[in-house]
C-alpha cells in the first residue's frame, strides 16, 4: 500500500487574521479623523482622541474603539501561530492582544472631558460641568486610563522585543525599524500625557502628540502584520503525493513477486 506524507498545511485562517492587523490601524485613526472633523468646536491639535467618545455622538468614537480592539484580539491569536523568527517571543502577540483589550475597555468605559472638550452645551448640552479639568476624575474616566496602559505602553514595548529577537537573527531592517515606532511612540505618549494634565508649554499640541503616538505605534502593528503574513503565513508545502515510497517502514517485509504466485 502506498505510503503518504502526512504533512500539513498551515491552517488557512492564521494569514486571515494576520491580514486584519494591518488594516485595523488605518481603519481606526482614519474613523477618528472623519468624526473628529463632525464634532462642533473640536481641535485635532488640542483635544484628545478619547474625547470623541463623550456625548450624544460619542457611540461613533467607541464602535471605533471597540471595532479595532476586536481586530486586534483577531490578529495577536494569528501572530501566536506564526513563527518566532518573523514575530518576535511569545510576549509580543500576548501585548498586541492586550492592546485590544485596551481598546475594547478604552470604548466601554467613556473619558472624562480633557483639555476642555467637550465645551459646555456642545452637541446639545453634553457636558454640564464649566470645568472639566478640575473635577474629581470619575469611575468611568479613571477605567479608561487604565484600559490605555496596554496600548501606551504594550505596543512600544512589543516592539522592543521585537526589535531584540530580529537583531538576534541579524535582520537589522526590522529591528531598527521596530525600535524606531517604539521610541516615537513613547516619547510622544509622555508629551500628550504632559498637555493634557495641563504642562503649559505642549498644551496647546495635546492632539498632536497623541496622534504621533497612534500613528507610530499602530504604524508598527501593520507592519508586524504584513511581515507576518508575506513571510510567515504562507502554507507548508506537503509532501509530493503523487508518488508512492519504495521503501517499506522498519519492520515491515515485503513479499517479493516470487513468493507471491
Amino acid at each position: 500500500m502506498p505510503i503518504m506524507s502526512m504533512a500539513e498545511p498551515r491552517s488557512p485562517t492564521v494569514p486571515a487574521r494576520t491580514a486584519l492587523g494591518a488594516i485595523a490601524g488605518p481603519l481606526f485613526v482614519s474613523a477618528f479623523t472623519v468624526i473628529g472633523a463632525r464634532r462642533a468646536g473640536y481641535d485635532w491639535r488640542r483635544h484628545a482622541v478619547s474625547s470623541l467618545a463623550i456625548g450624544r455622538l460619542g457611540w461613533l468614537q467607541r464602535s471605533n474603539f471597540v471595532l479595532t480592539g476586536s481586530l486586534y484580539l483577531l490578529t495577536a491569536s494569528g501572530l501566536a501561530r506564526c513563527p518566532r523568527r518573523i514575530v518576535g517571543p511569545a510576549l509580543v502577540p500576548a501585548l498586541v492582544g492586550a492592546a485590544g483589550v485596551g481598546l475594547i475597555g478604552s470604548g466601554v468605559f467613556v473619558t472624562d472631558p480633557v483639555a476642555g472638550f467637550p465645551p459646555p452645551s456642545t452637541d446639545g448640552g453634553e457636558a454640564s460641568t464649566t470645568t472639566p479639568t478640575k473635577a474629581a476624575p470619575s469611575r468611568s474616566g479613571t477605567l479608561h486610563n487604565l484600559f490605555a496602559i496596554p496600548v501606551f505602553v504594550g505596543i512600544p514595548l512589543a516592539g522592543m522585543l521585537s526589535a531584540v529577537s530580529s537583531a538576534r537573527s541579524r535582520e537589522y531592517r526590522w529591528a531598527g525599524y521596530s525600535v524606531g515606532s517604539s521610541l516615537v511612540m513613547a516619547v510622544s505618549c509622555v508629551r500628550f500625557g504632559a498637555a493634557f494634565a495641563g504642562a503649559p508649554s505642549p498644551v496647546a499640541k495635546g492632539g498632536i502628540f497623541q496622534r504621533i503616538s497612534i500613528a507610530a505605534g499602530f504604524a508598527w502593528l501593520s507592519a508586524l502584520s504584513l511581515r507576518a503574513f508575506s513571510l510567515g503565513s504562507a502554507k507548508l508545502k506537503p509532501a509530493n503525493t503523487s508518488r508512492c515510497a519504495t521503501t517499506a517502514p522498519a519492520g515491515l517485509i515485503l513479499p517479493s513477486p516470487a513468493s507471491a504466485e
